[in-house]
């Protein structure tokens, strides 16, 4: 689960040293030919959302990415960041993993290790997978159903291999009982009942109860294979081994990375990989507004971590060179919150007053506008996710305008017929998050509410706004954060933040903390519905009990302005990696 499916937590350590070329190339900005950059030859403004640029089958050259942060590990256990997830795949396969294909057909799920999408009992509590033929290591080993066994009982090993997604130990394990490869007793090290392991090709799991997004959670980083010889705990992120089409040549950490080709890779045996590049390399700097331009001058292809061109780049970018440029949909929602801990917060009609009360169109605007901020939020769900309802406008926020007639309303209904005073908590590391929450007081204070902003360490947000003894210690009435899914469904986007058995004591997510047993049922309801439509349905009626209590105020569905180089063969922004483009398919025109 995350704020951010992009960078959350520290960037991994490591010792490696990256070669002598790339370094030169990350301090130096590349070439500086200004071939691929903004040359005039881009395939167009959005030429890749939803649908696929400059297809090629070409192999061969070098793909050149930038960015300003580093993984949290490159570890496929301990990987959170949404872009590493992307990358992953690279080196890293799953026994599924999404289709290769634009917009919100990327969320369909195939074979990648595994023949099929697995046999599923008629209980729903039993998958079982056979893997292909022809599937090997980079040292030409064949990956067998043990290693991936073992790859994912290393989610368990908290103590070593910590901060990936527990989605896998929480539906498979939910007593927590295993504690992890490395104190496991067993003498093959795989003492984990929940997943059998009957012969090298065969791969049994067996859940205590149905959960309808299994499949998605097996087809995360998380559950690729690892293998017991190779496996270097705390530091396996540093340099993992391959069992994709490319391997590790070198990494050094914030520095640069480099991949090449894994010659023991077997094409006949991926079916979902294109392989072009002869040559993956990524250059990481500190200077966002630099990277920009270097994107522009063609010294790089794109950006890795793909949060977005900074204003000055964003500007330039689209008034000069808008064929290279796209406008995806990220995923994500950018919202406030009320914790019902802080008065008058715990009375639905002040809540309210504040959603009528808002600026929406200002709120966007704070954001970057339509394009660079987002569409207008209407709900809790977005609409990469199944149940969304464009037409679900409970607020009428899409006229955009404060409503102070009703704002008033709602305010006499709850006591408080003059107003009242709060405070607004903002991480004062991101520009956006300040201007919007500013913007937010503007709009509250023509209807008598007097709200100051507190704005903390963006980096401490744990143990701040994430503390709910924090949050009502300091009188935090309205938070404002964001939120993109693990996954793209009610379970992995909606139910972390207003599921009340989901409320923390530090690291909380539920800022509301929404404990409401209607809202916590209808989860696992739809939890326990393997057909994905219906599931929908389901996350629909639990996306509306919490807009009815007034418990969020959506700010934006958000989007971001990308760069794409003109050298950039098979792109296409896919919903399954939060509008990103899907890097395992990319080319470059040598």
């Amino acid at each position: 689960m995350r704020t951010q499916r992009t960078p959350r937590r520290k960037a991994a350590a490591g010792a490696a040293l990256v070669v002598a070329a790339l370094v030169t190339t990350a301090a130096c900005g590349g070439g500086g030919s200004g071939k691929g950059g903004g040359d005039g030859k881009g395939a167009g403004f959005n030429a890749a959302v939803d649908k696929v640029a400059n297809a090629s089958e070409k192999k061969g050259g070098e793909l050149k990415f930038i960015g300003t942060q580093d993984a949290d590990s490159w570890d496929p256990q301990r990987g959170y960041y949404g872009f590493m997830w992307d990358f992953a795949r690279y080196y890293a396969r799953t026994l599924i993993t999404s289709k290769p294909s634009a917009g919100g057909e990327s969320t369909t799920l195939v074979p990648d290790l595994a023949t099929d999408t697995g046999k599923i009992s008629d209980d729903k509590k039993t998958y079982t997978f056979t893997l292909r033929p022809g599937v090997t290591w980079e040292d030409g080993q064949p990956v067998t159903a043990q290693q991936i066994k073992y790859g994912i009982e290393r989610t368990w090993a908290t103590d070593k291999i910590s901060g990936g997604p527990t989605w896998l130990m929480q539906v498979l394990d939910p007593e927590k009982a295993y504690k992890g490869p490395y104190k496991d007793e067993s003498k093959d090290k795989l003492g984990l009942k929940a997943i059998e392991t009957p012969d090298e090709k065969t791969i049994v799991f067996k859940l205590p109860k149905p959960n309808g997004d299994f499949l998605q959670m097996i087809a995360m980083p998380a559950a690729a294979p690892v293998r017991p010889d190779k496996d270097t705990a705390e530091r396996y992120g540093q340099k993992p081994f391959s069992n994709g089409p490319y391997k590790w040549v070198s990494y050094s950490p914030n520095k640069g990375l480099e991949l090449v080709r894994n010659d023991k890779w077997n094409k006949d045996s991926d079916p979902v990989r294109k392989a072009l590049p002869d040559k993956i390399s990524v250059a990481l700097i500190t200077n966002a507004d630099d990277m920009d331009n270097r994107l522009i001058k063609g010294d790089y292809d794109l950006d890795l971590n793909a949060t977005g061109m900074g204003s000055a780049g964003r500007q330039k970018a689209l008034k000069e060179y808008k064929g290279n440029v796209d406008n995806p949909q990220t995923g994500f929602i950018r919202y406030a919150a009320f914790p019902k801990t802080v008065a008058p917060f715990d009375n639905e009609h002040c809540r309210k007053a504040v959603i009528y009360g808002a600026d929406h169109t200002s709120l966007q605007t704070a954001r970057g506008g339509p394009q660079a901020g987002g569409d207008l939020g209407l709900s809790m769900l977005p609409p990469a996710v199944k149940g969304f309802d464009p037409a679900y406008d409970p607020y009428n926020i899409k006229q955009g305008k404060p409503d102070a007639a009703k704002a008033k309303e709602e305010l006499k209904a709850c006591g408080k017929p003059e107003g009242f005073k709060t405070t607004i908590a903002v991480r004062n590391n991101k520009s956006q998050e300040v201007a919007t929450a500013e913007s937010l007081q503007a709009s509250l204070k023509a209807i008598g509410i007097d709200a100051q902003i507190d704005k903390y360490d963006g980096a401490q947000s744990t143990g701040i706004i994430g503390s709910p003894q924090n949050v009502k210690a300091k009188g935090y009435g309205i938070i404002i954060m964001g939120w993109g899914s693990d996954f793209p469904s009610g379970q992995g986007f909606l139910q972390p933040i207003t599921d009340g058995r989901f409320i923390q004591e530090s690291g909380n997510q539920n800022y509301p903390e929404l404990n409401d047993p209607a809202v916590n049922k209808t989860f696992d309801e739809a939890i326990a519905e393997t057909d994905v439509e219906k599931a929908g349905k389901i996350y629909q009626e639990a996306n509306k009990k919490v807009m009815e209590g007034a418990w969020y105020l959506p700010f934006t569905y958000e989007k971001n302005i990308i760069w794409r180089s003109s050298r950039l063969t098979n792109v296409y922004t896919a919903d399954a990696y939060n509008g990103r483009y899907d890097y395992a398919s990319l080319g470059v025109v040598k």
